[in-house]
């Protein structure tokens, strides 16, 4: 590769890759006006980063075309977790190997005794994690004293894992005259702040665009039942059929508790979660590189740093905490120039504070109905064809077995054992409650013992994409009655009413005093509804003279 700004030796070692352009990322930290100063870069995942970094800092290792012998490190990189210092050394090893560059890597789960060795032994870049980095500088392993650059990968992630205490003594032991190169997805406050302490006069690389951000990755979101939120991941996981998806879960029980459903029903799954030990998830990434499994369930802290270029399909079974988490789990695809989806799984109730979150993070989501099987099977045959369609090369065995076949079955015969041989392992797909399916209670006429009935309100309405038969089963669960209890059920804007025998409301409301709102039901309301709200709901009945069967009750 031919270009001044990089050093011969990093030059060579370009070419060598088949490297013919730089990203921009890798552009604008060798340009001119970068030249010596500290960065704030960000820029997404797969855009090229560690080599950006590499060639960044190669003024500050090298003496002309060769890195000179030293025995404390010249360089510092720190990477949020194992599987991205790993990946980062690695990269780092053949870009300074012809310039005789020797990377060291310190992280957690590997033998801190050899790495003590190694350090001892001289290195001029170490690549490591807060806290095992933080272990050999107390002690005294790591010396720090003639560093001329450090480098925070992913500062952002690191913030979130709750490493600023160990960046900050990492840091603080720094010499004043070096470097500081900071690389973050997301600038938060907290990110500002380190910037602030540890930077002087940065220059900030933004590659980012806030449609370039999004561009590789189509986001859709899905508004669903709480009970329907299994469902609703198994029909997308077969609609897609992704070569890898990786589906994220808010807690450690969640993942047990999907993985082992998805496993039972036949899908290739792993898990990763904090229960895991490191040897489990080496095990558990090796399984989705090599194409034993195709669908990881994982822990957001779990899932940092994880590099698998063949990942295209990201759901948020549960949903995350804020926008920079939406970022961060959704990064995951649409790397390095592939195309990915990322779908939300949104409970109905909670479509008002999703779609905020889009807004705050300048995505534009689009809206879909859950899979239906329908839509699974006609896809499963578009894709079947294609397979069947794609030129082969048969050997003469192949060709001898063909000509059995064809003399003993019919043409039709063969076809439909063939789809049947290939379809035998793919999971069936899940029905599930569409808002066409509405079972709609509605007013048609007095129903037999409801005749003084008494009239509750429940937050969620048409917005929500609430629904009748949706409605149902959750009023039943959190009240205490049976299907047989509950009568007219009116979907208005933002909220919906339902009626209750007289003979169950007393005890469907001391469920409701006594009820504790699950985790994906949170912020769910269940109260006596008033007269009037319950006469507006009523509509085109009430004009018609209609009287409504309520009476206000207080609980």
């Amino acid at each position: 590769m031919q270009n001044p700004e990089i050093n011969p030796a990093l030059a060579g070692a370009l070419a060598e890759r088949g490297y013919d352009t730089l990203t921009s990322v890798q552009s604008g930290v060798i340009a001119e006006e970068a030249d010596g100063r500290d960065l704030i870069v960000s820029a997404k995942t797969g855009s090229g980063k560690t080599v950006a970094f590499g060639l960044a800092m190669a003024a500050q290792l090298l003496d002309g075309e060769r890195a000179p012998w030293t025995r404390e490190p010249l360089a510092l990189v720190i990477a949020p977790t194992r599987e991205l210092a790993i990946q980062v050394s690695k990269e780092l090893q053949w870009l300074y190997a012809p310039a005789q560059g020797q990377v060291v890597t310190c992280v957690g789960g590997m033998d801190p005794i050899k790495e003590r060795r190694a350090l001892a032994g001289g290195a001029h870049i170490v690549v490591g994690t807060p806290g095992r980095l933080r272990d050999h500088l107390e002690r005294g392993a790591l010396d720090l004293s003639a560093l001329r650059v450090v480098v925070l990968d992913e500062a952002d992630e690191m913030l979130d894992m709750g490493f600023r205490e160990e960046l900050e003594e990492i840091l603080d032991a720094t010499p004043d005259g070096r470097r500081t190169l900071l690389f973050s997805a997301t600038m938060p406050r907290p990110i500002v702040a380190l910037a602030r302490r540890y930077q002087r006069n940065a220059l900030r690389i933004e590659t980012i665009g806030e449609r370039e951000a999004h561009a590789d990755i189509a986001y859709q979101a899905v508004a669903v039942s709480p009970t329907d939120i299994e469902h609703v991941v198994v029909n997308l996981l077969r609609l897609h059929e992704a070569e890898t998806a990786i589906l994220f879960c808010a807690t450690r029980e969640a993942v047990r508790r999907l993985h082992a459903s998805l496993t039972e029903r036949g899908f290739h799954a792993v898990a990763l979660s904090g229960e895991h030990s490191q040897n489990e998830r080496n095990n558990a990434l090796q399984s989705l590189r090599d194409r034993r499994a195709r669908v990881c369930v994982a822990t957001d802290v779990a899932a940092r740093g994880i590099d698998l270029p063949s990942v295209s399909l990201v759901i948020h079974v549960e949903l995350p905490r804020d926008a920079e988490a939406l970022q961060h789990r959704s990064g995951r695809t649409g790397r390095a120039g592939r195309k990915g989806v990322a779908v939300l799984i949104v409970p109905f109730r909670r479509r008002r504070n999703v779609e905020a979150m889009l807004r705050s993070a300048r995505i534009t989501a689009e809206w879909i109905a859950p899979p239906t099987p329908e839509q699974i099977r006609e896809k499963d045959l578009s894709r079947l064809l294609q397979t069947l369609s794609a030129p082969i090369e048969a050997d003469e065995e192949d060709r001898q077995f063909a000509e059995q076949l064809m003399a003993q079955l019919s043409p039709e015969a063969i076809a439909a054992a063939l789809v049947r041989s290939l379809r035998t392992d793919l999971p069936a797909p899940e029905d599930i409650l569409l808002p066409g399916d509405r079972d709609e209670r509605g007013d048609a006429g007095p129903r037999a013992g409801f005749e003084g009935s008494t009239w509750f309100r429940i937050n969620a309405g048409r917005r929500h994409n609430a629904d009748p038969r949706w409605l149902l089963p959750l009023i039943c669960r959190y009240g205490h009655v049976g299907r047989n209890d509950i009568g007219a059920i009116r979907v208005a804007a933002n909220e919906s009413y339902f009626e209750v025998t007289p003979r169950a409301t007393p005890g469907f409301l001391k469920a409701l005093r006594r009820a504790t709102i699950a985790p994906e039901d949170d912020g769910l309301v269940i109260e006596p509804a008033p007269p009037r709200a319950v006469e507006q709901a009523a509509g085109p009945a009430r004009q018609r003279g209609a009287k409504p069967k309520s009476k206000r009750v207080s609980a």
